[in-house]
């Protein structure tokens, strides 16, 4: 059929690991066909944009200078100077049990933790890039209709009826992939019966450049600072019905929710007002059981998903973007078998021991226990008091120690 298409390396989903990936391997020299089923991003002041932000860490900041992106996302991005974390006192008007402020290691040499930026205007940058990129093409909207996996590559039909060939086909279409689900990849699931609650705010005090996570019962809720130091990104993870109470308050009534937990954080923001309407997420976890099958290679959501606590997350799915480039370099056949494999062992382990820790400390920051209440603020403490502590739990979130 005219118009057929052939590409080293065929990328479903356009979403930020996606189009970081696509990035990433065409600065490689690679030639990759990113395929997006929602239309190109719209301008991030669209009121129905995404509201969501992205902490990228310092690896993840490599990443993306490895990818030729980061000059065109810097000036869109908050510097993340301090990682504060706050175990709230359980009665209303009382100081916190416990407070700690952490700064990278070797701040003079390291610079910040890293750089937070607003979903929206992500994905409107990145898209601009690839634009530009000698073998990238991004093509929205679009579905992959069907695929199947050959000796020598993919055969693949997309939704305007043309077919196309790839080398390698990469998963990056969400936690409910399709693709996976085609491949035969099961999922182990786990449901925390809670929601993240998405907005933006604006406060009279300035952030600091400080990613703000106040802990009390049923789940973490952090300030994540924007440019602006007079603006914040907001997720509050709560219980499902108290989220469900939450999203029904008029805004005026949800500002004094936010302005009530800051306050008793001390986190001196002033007064707080919306500046977007509210979204909410459900929040799981789930691992695949593979990340890899003939031709196939799976990352980001599509591979893993973990409650939004500590900026995991995306940077989790940008550790596959890197490894899975690497492990691309230089190989002649980019779908062969040895390089998925080598893939599959130095991303499983891992994504199965940050998982299991991520959800561990989920379940502790949901708890309603007293005594568990007790044991995250001995613990936070002693992490803030010890040195070593400090230093090793510091290098381990931004995902330097493993």
């Amino acid at each position: 059929m005219a118009g057929d298409l052939e590409t080293e390396i065929l990328v479903v989903g356009g979403g930020p690991a996606g189009l970081i990936l696509t990035a990433r391997l065409t600065a490689m020299g690679r030639s990759v066909i990113c395929v997006e089923r929602a239309p190109p991003p719209a301008d991030p002041e669209d009121p129905a944009a995404d509201l969501r932000t992205t902490a990228f860490l310092r690896p993840s900041v490599e990443t993306l200078r490895r990818a030729g992106v980061w000059e065109a996302l810097a000036p869109l991005a908050a510097p993340l100077r301090i990682m504060r974390i706050v175990q709230r006192a359980p009665d209303a008007g009382k100081p916190p049990r416990v407070s700690a402020d952490f700064t990278p290691p070797e701040e003079e040499a390291g610079g910040p933790f890293g750089s937070n930026i607003p979903n929206a205007a992500l994905r409107l940058a990145l898209t601009r890039v690839l634009a530009e990129r000698p073998g990238a093409r991004l093509l929205a909207p679009m579905t992959l209709e069907h695929w199947i996996a050959r000796f020598d590559g993919v055969r693949a039909r997309l939704s305007d009826g043309r077919t196309l060939r790839a080398r390698l086909l990469v998963a990056a279409d969400g936690r409910e992939s399709e693709i996976r689900r085609a491949a035969g990849i099961g999922v182990r699931r786990v449901d925390y019966e809670q929601k993240a609650l998405v907005a933006a705010l604006a406060h009279e005090g300035p952030h600091g450049y400080a990613s703000s996570e106040i802990h009390s019962s049923g789940g973490p809720l952090t300030f994540t600072p924007l440019r602006d130091p007079l603006r914040s990104g907001l997720v509050w993870m709560t219980p499902n019905l108290k989220a469900a109470r939450l999203m029904a308050l008029s805004p005026e009534a949800f500002e004094a929710e936010l302005q009530a937990e800051a306050e008793a954080a001390d986190l001196a923001l002033g007064r707080i007002r919306l500046l977007t309407r509210r979204a909410a997420w459900p929040i799981v976890g789930q691992l695949a059981e593979r990340l890899q099958a003939p031709r196939l290679a799976l990352i980001a959501e599509a591979a893993h998903v973990v409650p939004p606590i500590g900026a995991q997350g995306m940077n989790m799915s940008l550790r596959d973007v890197e490894v899975l480039a690497e492990e691309l370099e230089k190989a002649p056949d980019p779908g062969a078998p040895s390089v998925l494999e080598a893939y599959e062992r130095r991303r499983l382990p891992d994504l199965r021991l940050r998982g299991l820790g991520v959800g561990l400390l989920n379940r502790a920051a949901k708890s309603e226990s007293r005594a568990i209440r007790d044991l995250r603020a001995f613990g936070l403490a002693a992490i803030r008091d010890l040195t070593p502590l400090r230093r090793t739990a510091v290098r381990l979130g931004l995902g330097e120690g493993g």
